[in-house]
This record gives C-alpha cells, structure tokens and sequence, in this order.
C-alpha cells in the first residue's frame, strides 16, 4: 500500500531538504561528518485561504512557497556545510527571488521571444513564429541544464538530487529506509521540479501559439502575465502524472525522465544517510515507514 500523504524535496549544499504534509526537514552533513537536522513546521497561506487549494491556484501558490522554502534551506545547509556567510533574513529571500524571476524572465522570455524575429522575413505565420519561439526557449532551457550539470560543484549537489528521489522512491515503496534499501531505486521521479519545468517548456509552447504576433513588448508581456497560468497548468499536469498508473501516462513523462539524468547522478551511500535523515524527519507520523499506511 502507498503512504497516504506524498513527501517533495530538494537537494542542497551537503544535504536534502525534504517537505512533508506538516513538516519540512533539511538535513546536512557538517564538515566534521555529523549530520545536522533542521526541522519546521509546514506554514502556508493556502491553509488562511482555503480558495488558493483550487486548481490552477494552487501550483502558483505552491510554486512561490517551494522557491521560499528552498532559499531558506540552502542558506541553512551553506552555513551547516562550512560555507561563510549569514543566514538569508526576509529581505535578502525577497530580493533574491525577485532577481532570480528577473534573469528567468530574460533567459526564457525576452531572449527566444526577441530571437523568432529573424526568421520573420522569411515566415510571415504567427503560429509558426510563436512557435519557433517556443522551441528556441526549450533550446535554450536544455542548453542551460547541460551547461550547469558540467560544474563539478552542482555535480555534487546533482548527487543529493539522486539520494533524495531514490529514498522517496523506498519511502513511497513502503519499505525500511535502511542505505541498502534505497540504493536499490532508480535517481528519475516523476514528480521531480525538473519534469515540472519541461512541462511549462511545453505547455507555453501550446498556449503562447494562438496569441497572434503583436510588437515586441506585447509578445514579452504576455507571456510574462501569463506565466501563473501556464505554471498552474504545468502543475495540475505534474501532479496527475504523479498519481496516474495509466500507461500512456509514462509516454507523457518520459522526456522528464530523460532530462533527469542530467540532473541527478548516482549517490554514495553516506549521501543516502543524509537524505534518509531529512525524510524521517519530515514524513508523517502516522504513517508506517514498513508498510506505507496508517
């Protein structure tokens, strides 16, 4: 039998965050070789205003929450880890989130948007220039994770990516978290954040077709205001993908998964530890980390 409730993560600086119905756990191992548990309890503004768990709404809200909660775990597990520096306080997320929208936003939107422009002396159809825009965004997206998995440090941090889907994968298995247990699963999930990201490559592509070709920053600012819809979308997709055992369904996620092995790479058993440490602390209590039920 599964678990009643779905347990997210992220990798981290020497560590894994994960994020439970209640709570969130970021676990790290410290220069010294201890490893360190944070844990908290889940708060989020879906649970004041119940309208904001709707579909669509609520991968927008999930989405601005999972980037909070990231920043605030990678601060964590830099400073657990022996990196320099202080904890980001409520400003510095702030600022760090809004930069980080900006260079999306630029990367992703202004640059294949402005690129499509020089085919248009030779392809006059605006379904097929928003569409050329598309794919030169996917382009783009690829191009960036093959860059970012060649650094050696995100390789590491790529390791932790591994360890954190192979112990959700025992966990949702319902078997002991034990090392040996969850070197035994597979790296690639379904629910990964990279699926959820090719999937909004994909479903812009869809929706942005239809909108005409108006000037420059017309184009730039649809999409831009477009974008909660489009990752709502991307979520409600992710998260049917996540539940269904329909066998076209793997077809559908199948890209996900190729472009996962870009991004995780096999852990050592001491990154297992960790990643287990992060899960037990984070799991729901009622629920049996044997059997998967309550």
């Amino acid at each position: 039998m599964e678990p009643k409730a779905y347990v997210g993560g992220q990798a981290v600086i020497e560590g894994v965050m994960m994020r439970g119905p209640k709570h969130i756990a970021t676990a790290v191992r410290e220069p010294s070789g201890n490893i360190i548990v944070q844990k908290e309890v889940v708060s989020s503004v879906t649970d004041r205003y119940p309208v904001l768990k709707k579909p669509l709404l609520r991968g927008v809200v999930m989405l601005v929450e999972s980037l909070v909660q990231g920043l605030k775990a990678l601060s964590f597990s830099a400073q657990a880890a022996g990196e320099e520096g202080e904890a980001l306080n409520a400003k510095e997320i702030a600022m760090t989130m809004v930069f980080a929208l900006a260079m999306a936003i630029v990367l992703f939107i202004v640059i294949p948007t402005y690129g499509a422009k020089f085919i248009h002396s030779t392809v006059t159809d605006a379904t097929l220039l928003n569409l050329f825009e598309g794919f030169l965004r996917l382009a783009i997206f690829f191009a960036y994770v093959a860059g970012i998995s060649a650094l050696k440090d995100i390789q590491r941090v790529f390791q932790y990516h591994g360890a954190e889907h192979k112990t959700i994968h025992a966990y949702e298995a319902g078997v002991p978290l034990t090392v040996e247990n969850v070197q035994t699963y597979s790296t690639l999930h379904p629910r990964c954040g990279t699926n959820f990201l090719l999937i909004v490559m994909i479903v812009s592509i869809l929706v942005f077709a239809f909108l005409g070709w108006p000037d420059l920053w017309l184009r730039i600012l649809s999409r831009v205001v477009l974008l909660p819809v489009i990752a709502g979308i991307g979520y409600e997709v992710l998260r049917f993908a996540g539940r269904s055992k329909m066998p076209w369904v793997a077809w559908l996620i199948a890209p996900g998964l190729w472009l996962q092995r870009l991004t995780t790479r096999p852990p050592s058993d001491d990154q297992i530890e960790v990643a287990i440490k992060a899960l037990e602390a984070a799991k729901p209590e009622d629920v049996d980390e044997v059997s998967g039920s309550a």
